[in-house]
Protein backbone atom coordinates (compact mmCIF):
# COMPACT_ATOMS: atom_id res chain seq x y z
CA UNK A 1 0.00 0.00 0.00
CA UNK A 2 2.76 2.02 0.77
CA UNK A 3 4.53 1.67 -2.76
CA UNK A 4 1.27 2.63 -4.39
CA UNK A 5 1.45 5.54 -2.73
CA UNK A 6 4.86 7.11 -3.13
CA UNK A 7 3.79 6.17 -7.24
CA UNK A 8 0.55 8.21 -6.94
CA UNK A 9 1.36 11.52 -4.38
CA UNK A 10 4.23 12.76 -7.15
CA UNK A 11 0.53 12.73 -10.11
CA UNK A 12 -1.19 14.55 -7.44
CA UNK A 13 1.07 16.84 -6.07
CA UNK A 14 3.12 18.20 -8.72
CA UNK A 15 6.35 19.63 -8.34
CA UNK A 16 7.28 22.92 -10.04
CA UNK A 17 10.72 21.41 -10.39
CA UNK A 18 8.82 19.44 -13.31
CA UNK A 19 9.68 22.60 -15.76
CA UNK A 20 12.49 23.30 -17.13
CA UNK A 21 11.88 27.27 -17.02
CA UNK A 22 8.86 29.50 -16.34
CA UNK A 23 8.48 31.88 -19.45
CA UNK A 24 5.54 33.17 -21.72
CA UNK A 25 3.56 30.90 -23.71
CA UNK A 26 2.70 31.60 -27.02
CA UNK A 27 -0.81 32.77 -28.54
CA UNK A 28 -2.40 31.85 -31.72
CA UNK A 29 -3.77 34.30 -33.71
CA UNK A 30 -5.23 33.31 -37.22
CA UNK A 31 -6.42 35.44 -40.16
CA UNK A 32 -8.99 34.50 -43.17
CA UNK A 33 -7.69 35.22 -46.73
CA UNK A 34 -9.67 35.58 -49.94
CA UNK A 35 -6.16 34.83 -51.74
CA UNK A 36 -2.29 33.74 -51.28
CA UNK A 37 -1.22 37.54 -52.42
CA UNK A 38 -3.09 39.25 -49.67
CA UNK A 39 -1.73 40.31 -46.42
CA UNK A 40 -3.08 39.65 -43.54
CA UNK A 41 -3.99 42.23 -41.08
CA UNK A 42 -7.36 40.81 -39.32
CA UNK A 43 -5.93 38.71 -36.65
CA UNK A 44 -7.96 37.09 -34.20
CA UNK A 45 -6.86 34.85 -31.47
CA UNK A 46 -7.62 31.11 -31.40
CA UNK A 47 -9.88 30.03 -28.61
CA UNK A 48 -8.95 33.32 -26.26
CA UNK A 49 -9.54 32.92 -22.86
CA UNK A 50 -12.64 34.09 -21.03
CA UNK A 51 -12.42 37.46 -19.58
CA UNK A 52 -14.53 36.16 -16.42
CA UNK A 53 -15.91 32.85 -15.23
CA UNK A 54 -18.64 31.77 -12.46
CA UNK A 55 -18.03 29.30 -9.84
CA UNK A 56 -19.90 26.62 -11.51
CA UNK A 57 -18.06 26.90 -14.41
CA UNK A 58 -14.97 27.00 -12.35
CA UNK A 59 -15.67 23.55 -10.69
CA UNK A 60 -17.20 21.92 -13.90
CA UNK A 61 -13.83 22.70 -15.89
CA UNK A 62 -11.73 21.25 -13.67
CA UNK A 63 -13.58 17.66 -13.97
CA UNK A 64 -14.23 18.29 -17.35
CA UNK A 65 -12.58 20.33 -20.18
CA UNK A 66 -11.44 18.70 -23.16
CA UNK A 67 -11.13 21.97 -25.13
CA UNK A 68 -8.75 23.22 -22.57
CA UNK A 69 -6.93 19.90 -22.75
CA UNK A 70 -6.70 20.61 -26.34
CA UNK A 71 -5.52 24.13 -26.72
CA UNK A 72 -2.78 23.13 -23.62
CA UNK A 73 -1.81 20.49 -26.54
CA UNK A 74 -1.90 23.53 -29.30
CA UNK A 75 0.55 25.81 -26.69
CA UNK A 76 2.89 22.79 -26.67
CA UNK A 77 2.79 22.02 -30.58
CA UNK A 78 3.62 25.64 -30.95
CA UNK A 79 6.02 26.22 -27.97
CA UNK A 80 7.91 23.23 -30.14
CA UNK A 81 7.50 25.05 -33.10
CA UNK A 82 9.73 27.88 -31.75
CA UNK A 83 12.09 25.54 -30.56
CA UNK A 84 12.10 22.79 -33.25
CA UNK A 85 9.84 23.65 -36.03
CA UNK A 86 8.73 20.61 -37.46
CA UNK A 87 5.80 19.97 -40.34
CA UNK A 88 3.64 18.01 -36.87
CA UNK A 89 3.43 20.92 -35.42
CA UNK A 90 1.95 23.10 -38.07
CA UNK A 91 -0.26 20.31 -39.34
CA UNK A 92 -1.86 19.80 -35.77
CA UNK A 93 -2.01 23.35 -35.16
CA UNK A 94 -4.11 24.56 -38.45
CA UNK A 95 -5.88 21.23 -38.75
CA UNK A 96 -7.63 22.61 -35.19
CA UNK A 97 -8.42 25.93 -36.58
CA UNK A 98 -9.54 24.50 -39.73
CA UNK A 99 -11.47 22.16 -37.62
CA UNK A 100 -13.13 25.21 -35.47
CA UNK A 101 -13.77 27.35 -38.66
CA UNK A 102 -15.42 25.06 -40.16
CA UNK A 103 -17.56 24.05 -37.03
CA UNK A 104 -18.59 27.62 -36.66
CA UNK A 105 -19.83 27.63 -40.49
CA UNK A 106 -16.80 30.55 -41.44
CA UNK A 107 -16.58 30.39 -45.24
CA UNK A 108 -13.31 31.70 -46.20
CA UNK A 109 -11.24 30.19 -48.89
CA UNK A 110 -7.64 30.63 -47.12
CA UNK A 111 -6.46 31.08 -43.32
CA UNK A 112 -2.97 31.08 -42.11
CA UNK A 113 -1.46 31.57 -38.78
CA UNK A 114 1.22 33.08 -36.38
CA UNK A 115 2.95 32.64 -32.96
CA UNK A 116 2.79 36.16 -30.58
CA UNK A 117 4.24 36.23 -27.26
CA UNK A 118 3.51 39.07 -25.20
CA UNK A 119 5.83 39.80 -22.34
CA UNK A 120 5.41 42.99 -20.18
CA UNK A 121 8.04 45.85 -20.28
CA UNK A 122 8.14 48.25 -17.36
CA UNK A 123 4.60 49.25 -17.66
CA UNK A 124 3.97 48.45 -21.31
CA UNK A 125 2.73 45.00 -23.26
CA UNK A 126 4.74 43.97 -25.96
CA UNK A 127 3.88 41.91 -28.93
CA UNK A 128 6.37 39.77 -30.64
CA UNK A 129 5.79 38.03 -33.44
CA UNK A 130 7.82 35.13 -33.91
CA UNK A 131 6.38 32.82 -36.49
CA UNK A 132 4.01 33.51 -39.46
CA UNK A 133 2.74 30.22 -40.94
CA UNK A 134 2.55 29.26 -44.66
CA UNK A 135 -1.35 30.14 -46.46
CA UNK A 136 -3.55 26.69 -46.12
CA UNK A 137 -6.84 26.56 -47.56
CA UNK A 138 -9.40 26.93 -44.89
Amino acid sequence: MLETLKLLLPALIPSWRFFDGVAPSPRIEFALLNSEMEMAEDWREFRPRPEKLNLASMMGRMIWNPRWNESLFLVSCAERLMDHPTEHSRREIIARIQAELKRKGVDAPLVQFRLVFLSRQEAEIVREITYTSPVYPS
